[in-house]
C-alpha cells in the first residue's frame, strides 16, 4: 500500500523544508554562469529560458553542462538535507526545490522547465529510478532528436517506474511533478504536434 507523508509530524518542520528546498531551487544557475562568463542574458535569446539547453544556444558547452550540473545537484542537495529529518522532509524539500527552478523569487516567478532539477531530486530520493530516466531520455532523444521529447517521455515513466520498485511515496510526489513538466512544456507540445519544434543541435 502507498505510504502517505505523515502529516502528524510538526507543521514548522515540514514548512522549514518546502522552505529551504525553494529556496535552493530558486538559484538561477543559468543566468549566474552565463552572466559571469560576459554572454548575452539568456532570458533574451532563444526560449528565453534560463536552463542548460537554452544555455547551450550561447555556444557555449562548458556552461550549459555546468549549469545542468547544478541544476541536477540542488534538487539532490535539497533532499540529502531534507532527508537528515526523516522521509517526508526530504519529500517536502525536494518538492520545495523543484517548484524553486519553475518559479524563483529572484526573477520575479519566471523560471525554467525544471527537468534536471526533477533529475536531481529523482537521484537524491531514489537513484536507480534516475538511471532509469537518463536512459529513457538518451534512448528518445537519440531516435527523436527532440531533447522536449524525451523529457515528456521520461517523465511520464519515471512515476511507474517507481512505483514497480515499491516507491510509493516518491512515486505520488513525481506524478504531481510530471504533470508540472508537461504543463511547462505546452508550448514545446504544440510544436511538436505541428512539426516545428527544433531539433537537438539546431538553433531555435
Amino acid at each position: 500500500m502507498p505510504d502517505p507523508i505523515d502529516w502528524g509530524l510538526a507543521l514548522p518542520y515540514y514548512l522549514a523544508a518546502l522552505a529551504l528546498g525553494y529556496l535552493l531551487g530558486s538559484i538561477p544557475f543559468g543566468l549566474i554562469f552565463t552572466r559571469l562568463a560576459g554572454t548575452d542574458d539568456i532570458r533574451t535569446i532563444g526560449s528565453k529560458n534560463i536552463g542548460a539547453t537554452n544555455v547551450l544556444r550561447t555556444g557555449r558547452k562548458g556552461l550549459a553542462a555546468l549549469t545542468l550540473a547544478a541544476d541536477i545537484l540542488k534538487g539532490t542537495a535539497a533532499v540529502l538535507i531534507g532527508l537528515r529529518w526523516g522521509p517526508d522532509t526530504a519529500i517536502l524539500a525536494g518538492f520545495g526545490a523543484f517548484i524553486g527552478h519553475i518559479a524563483p523569487v529572484w526573477l520575479k516567478f519566471r523560471g525554467g522547465k525544471a527537468v534536471a532539477t526533477y533529475i536531481g531530486v529523482l537521484l537524491g530520493l531514489y537513484w536507480p529510478a534516475a538511471v532509469a530516466f537518463c536512459a529513457i531520455w538518451l534512448l528518445v532523444a537519440g531516435v527523436s532528436r527532440y531533447s522536449s521529447l524525451a523529457a515528456l517521455v521520461a517523465s511520464a515513466a519515471t512515476p511507474a517506474v517507481l512505483a514497480y520498485f515499491g516507491q510509493w511515496q516518491a512515486s505520488e510526489l513525481f506524478v504531481v511533478m510530471s504533470i508540472l513538466v508537461y504543463i511547462r512544456h505546452w508550448s514545446n507540445i504544440r510544436r511538436l504536434v505541428s512539426g516545428t519544434e527544433s531539433k537537438i543541435g539546431h538553433p531555435g
